[in-house]
């Protein structure tokens, strides 16, 4: 802990200076500071830092500007959550990993990309990394995270509804955008396009993951606990079942959102191909309070148990 202190206490100074100096909001003086850092223009000294612990330290002063930030699309996914999907696409992908192959893994809202950077940090050095996001100053945070912690991570800066130019991945990971689609003219192409008004974004989000992802390839979104319930859910079921198979519903621990309405789970699907075939029994679990040792040790044990019996 003390070298991520130092080191979010070196990044936070200059980034408080430069921010005062040139007139700028807290996260585009994160920006700032990342790329004078990597231009070899400051260091942090005496410390010899691990990946690790500069994705926690950047972490850390991100967390501090989106506090201060009002925009809604200017939100992390928790460490927490990163490790748990971590932890699963290690599961699925685990006789890939362990031979000497690598794997390609998308995740089309990167965001400021700690979701994938701690999925990275966890599975090691054989995930090649793509991510897309159209908010400008976040996709170039994600950007100068990623270089500093020397991961392999290509970076689209569009909306990743429309047309990608990128070729199908193994998997794709996303913590889903909630909320409506302003789009029409490019929502009106989706399966999932409502009939009348506009369609939710994470409706078309998991219709687009699908589109990219290999035949056979698994798909991991945290989305709304609601999914299924809202005015729009029947045309969404219909199309997941024509397309995926269902591997898993995770409820995760409530300790971990603001509030019931904030509530996600883990969703995962797996694009259907002609050689694979449905699970017999979709994982349906909860994970405990993450404080709960003994309790999280019986869960992991009951997603080998299924693992065993499934895959």
């Amino acid at each position: 802990m003390e070298t991520i202190e130092k080191l979010f206490s070196f990044i936070d100074e200059y980034t408080e200076n430069t921010a005062k100096e040139h007139e700028m909001t807290y996260l585009e003086g994160v920006l700032e500071t990342l790329n004078t850092w990597l231009e070899g223009e400051i260091k942090p000294a005496d410390l010899e830092p691990s990946k690790e612990e500069i994705r926690k330290a950047i972490q850390l002063v991100l967390l501090k500007g989106m506090h201060q930030s009002t925009q809604p699309n200017h939100q992390m996914t928790p460490d927490s959550l990163g490790l748990l999907l971590g932890y699963f696409v290690e599961q699925f992908y685990e006789k890939e990993l362990t031979s000497n192959g690598k794997i390609t893994v998308l995740d089309p809202a990167i965001g400021t990309g700690n979701l994938l950077l701690t999925v990275m940090g966890l599975v090691g050095d054989k995930i090649e990394g793509i991510g897309v996001e159209i908010d400008d100053l976040l996709i170039q945070l994600a950007a100068a995270s990623a270089e500093l912690e020397k991961r392999s991570v290509s970076l689209y800066r569009q909306d990743a509804l429309e047309n990608l130019i990128i070729d199908p991945v193994d998997a794709v990971i996303c913590d889903l955008p909630v909320g409506y689609y302003p789009n029409d003219e490019v929502a009106k192409d989706y399966e999932v396009k409502a009939p009348e008004g506009m369609t939710y974004a994470h409706h078309l989000f998991i219709e687009q993951s699908l589109k990219y992802v290999k035949d056979g390839g698994y798909l991991f979104f945290l989305v709304p606990n609601h999914i299924f319930e809202s005015e729009q859910s029947s045309i969404l079921n219909k199309f997941i079942t024509s397309k995926a198979w269902i591997q898993a519903v995770v409820q995760l621990p409530d300790e971990l959102f603001k509030s019931k309405a904030h509530e996600k789970c883990l969703f995962i699907l797996q694009k259907k191909n002609d050689t694979g075939k449905p699970v017999k029994e979709v994982l349906l679990a909860k994970v405990p309070n993450l404080k709960n040792i003994k309790a999280l040790e019986l869960f992991f044990a009951k997603v080998q148990k299924w693992k065993k019996e499934q895959k």
